[in-house]
C-alpha cells in the first residue's frame, strides 16, 4: 500500500536521488538538464519545497516511490488567472502503472487549489510520448508550445 504524503527535510536527500534519475531519463527526450551536477542544488531546493509545502512524496513500504513538486506560479507580470505549477513528478519505474502518479498529480492539484490556484500547468518533454499520454488522461491539454532550434553557423550552411 503506498500513500501521498508531505515530505519532510529527511526526505531531501532520498527526493534528490529520485531527481537525479528522472533527469537521467528525461536525455532520452533531449532534456539539456545535466542530473548529477545538479544533484546538490537540486537537494537544496527539496529542502525548501518540503519546508514550504511545496513537495509531496509517495511512500510504500519503507522507500520512497514517487515524488511531486509544486507551488503558485509567482512573477513579474500580472495575470487575469492564479496558476498552479507541477514542476516535477516521478514514481520509481518498477511502481508505475499502479496509480502513484495519478495519486501525486491529484494530490499537488488538491494543494494547489487551496492555495488558490484557478488553473494548474505543468512541462512535458515534446517526444515523452507516455507522459502527454497520462497528461491527456487527466484532462491536460496543451496550452502554449516551446519550439527550439540548433545554432548554426551561416556561413556554413549557405552556398
Amino acid at each position: 500500500m503506498v500513500g501521498v504524503e508531505a515530505a519532510t527535510l529527511a526526505d531531501a536527500d532520498e527526493v534528490a536521488d529520485l531527481w537525479v534519475a528522472l533527469a537521467e531519463g528525461q536525455r532520452a527526450f533531449e532534456s539539456h538538464l545535466l542530473a548529477d551536477p545538479n544533484r546538490e542544488t537540486v537537494r537544496n531546493a527539496v529542502a525548501r519545497r518540503a519546508v514550504a509545502d511545496e513537495l509531496l512524496v509517495a511512500r510504500g513500504d519503507e522507500s520512497i516511490a514517487g515524488f511531486v513538486t509544486f507551488g503558485l506560479e509567482s512573477g513579474a507580470y500580472e495575470q487575469d488567472t492564479t496558476r498552479g505549477l507541477v514542476q516535477n513528478i516521478y514514481v520509481v519505474p518498477d511502481r508505475r502503472g499502479k496509480g502513484i502518479g495519478s495519486a501525486l498529480l491529484a494530490a499537488a492539484e488538491e494543494s494547489l487549489t487551496d492555495a488558490g490556484a484557478e488553473v494548474v500547468a505543468l512541462d512535458v518533454m515534446a517526444d515523452n510520448a507516455d507522459a502527454r499520454r497520462f497528461y491527456r488522461r487527466h484532462d491536460y491539454r496543451p496550452h502554449r508550445t516551446e519550439m527550439e532550434k540548433r545554432s548554426e553557423n551561416d556561413t556554413l550552411t549557405k552556398e
